[in-house]
């Protein structure tokens, strides 16, 4: 049995602030929080500099502003859909995102869609760190190299402290940014002025339309990773629409509003860098707005830098547990971030331009390589098997799950390989993309695909005596009412042993 699982007495010393949870299930009688808490995390999260630069795409490759709202709104309605129902996963399993991929994909299987995801946390706070670092220097000429490395110490410090404190920051900076975004949007209406050619319905641009839809959805999904690492605290007894649409709007309305602001600056601006353009943007509100908005918008990027080390640190602590098994005790924490922030940070000091201008190519490979992961997860959850996993076996490497789930990885394959002949992004386009006029459309292919191979798959799997089992490995999982002093039952225990 793990320390983690213990009702052990508080920790003396400084690692006493520290979570104390990761990987682990969180016990009934540490669930806490209220549903409604879900909106400012992804509101906030949405609501910053990094997605200012999403809403820059579509206009950057040709189209007017008016289609490049249309695409960002449709983009993020779609992938903001797949998203926050994998946030109603946390309250009913109490478990991270991440490791509740090893019912479909095996328990080292899972390592698929982990390296996957362990690239999209580095390299969302490689951009992250980038736009900060600049944002410092505009507002203060803050040295590029000191901006980074602040940046990193800052969001390691919130990430280390865990799931409360990023919970009670993200409730704070929300309103001051929910105040500067209707600022903002009332003086780009009343103030600033822009070519009747920026709202016309003619001249749709369809690979730059495209481009952005594909880049919002993919930005909105890309939270689908970690996004029940959020609600996993929550009591299993919260309604599931409750936790979708806490979920949903605070999600779609920080990403998309955000993005639309910066497909605006972008209009006034379109040969400048995302900081600068926002910062001239601003200024044409009203002299020094421009400075406002950075600083408004800073505390946010490193917040989020701060979730990304976060998912980083327990994913990374998943992987390793497929390996060898271990206490994942704060110690463990400790280590796991230092190691995600510092690779991070290394790749921030040497990022090129070149990084910078592939970002939307970046987002489109992430979208490609989520979604049948999203397609197989949720499947499996809602349609296969019914919100009914073990715990137990989760964690237990000769467990009901096994160690590799064809059905899962099987599904995933067929998904990704079905979508790459209509990629069309700046490092490849499919040939069917090309035919197309370099359109797109491999989410339309993927999602359907693996979804229809993974319930084929799934036609041989006997649910009902697998219930049985999950039921048996389960049964003492809480302690009972009558002993509260006893030990919470740790993952690991088998009931095939």
């Amino acid at each position: 049995m793990t320390s983690e699982d213990r009702i052990s007495p508080p920790t003396p010393g400084p690692l006493a602030a520290i979570e104390r949870r990761s990987i682990g299930y969180v016990p009934l009688r540490e669930r806490h929080g209220k549903v409604w808490h879900l909106f400012p995390v992804w509101f906030t999260g949405g609501a910053q500099l990094a997605t200012v630069a999403t809403g820059f795409i579509g206009v950057s490759m040709g189209a007017n502003l008016l289609w490049s709202m249309i695409a960002i709104l449709l983009g993020c309605a779609f992938g903001t859909f797949f998203m926050a129902f994998h946030s109603t996963q946390g309250p009913q399993l109490g478990l991270p995102q991440m490791i509740q991929s090893r019912p479909q994909f095996g328990y080292m299987g899972a390592l698929l869609v982990w390296g996957v995801a362990l690239i999209s946390y580095v390299g969302y706070n490689v951009f992250n760190q980038v736009l900060a670092g600049d944002a410092l220097h505009e507002i203060a000429g803050a040295p590029s190299t000191l901006s980074y490395v602040a940046v990193t110490v800052v969001a390691g410090a919130i990430a280390l402290a865990g799931y409360d404190w990023i919970h009670r920051i993200q409730r704070w900076l929300s309103l001051p940014l929910i105040i500067i975004l209707a600022v903002i949007t009332v003086g780009f209406f009343a103030v600033v002025r822009l070519p009747d050619s920026e709202w016309s319905l003619a001249g749709f641009n369809t690979p730059a339309f495209l481009a952005q839809f594909v880049a919002a959805a993919a930005y909105q999904l890309s939270w689908a990773i970690y996004v029940s690492d959020y609600s996993r605290y929550l009591p299993p007894n919260v309604p599931i629409r409750s936790t979708f649409w806490s979920t949903y709007t605070g999600t779609f309305l920080g990403g998309a509003w955000t993005m639309l602001l910066g497909a605006g600056a972008a209009a006034l601006n379109a040969k400048m860098d995302v900081i600068p353009a926002l910062q001239a943007f601003g200024d044409q509100i009203f002299h020094g707005f421009g400075t406002v908005i950075l600083i408004v918008s800073l505390p946010g990027l490193v917040t989020i830098s701060a979730l990304n080390f976060y998912g980083g640190s327990l994913t990374l602590l998943s992987a390793l547990d497929c390996f060898r098994r271990f206490e994942p005790t704060r110690v463990a924490r400790v280590v796991s971030l230092a190691l995600i922030a510092g690779v991070a940070l290394m790749l921030t000091l040497a990022a090129s331009k070149s990084f910078m201008e592939n970002f939307g190519a970046f987002l489109a490979i992430l979208f490609y390589l989520f979604t049948p992961w999203t397609a197989v997860n949720l499947v499996d959850f809602y349609l296969v098997r019914h919100t009914h996993y073990s715990i137990r076996e989760i964690f237990n490497p000769r467990g009901i799950y096994g160690r590799w789930s064809w059905r899962g990885l099987t599904a995933y394959a067929v998904g990704f390989i079905a979508m790459i002949p209509f990629w069309s992004t700046t490092w490849y386009t499919g040939p069917v993309a090309e035919a197309l006029g370099g359109v797109d459309i491999s989410v339309v292919i993927g999602l359907p695909v693996a979804t229809v191979a993974y319930l084929i798959a799934c036609r041989s799997l006997d649910t009902d005596a697998e219930r049985i089992l999950v039921a048996q490995a389960d049964a003492d999982l809480e302690p009972s009412s009558d002993t509260p002093s006893a030990e919470a039952v740790t993952p690991g225990g088998s009931a095939l042993d």
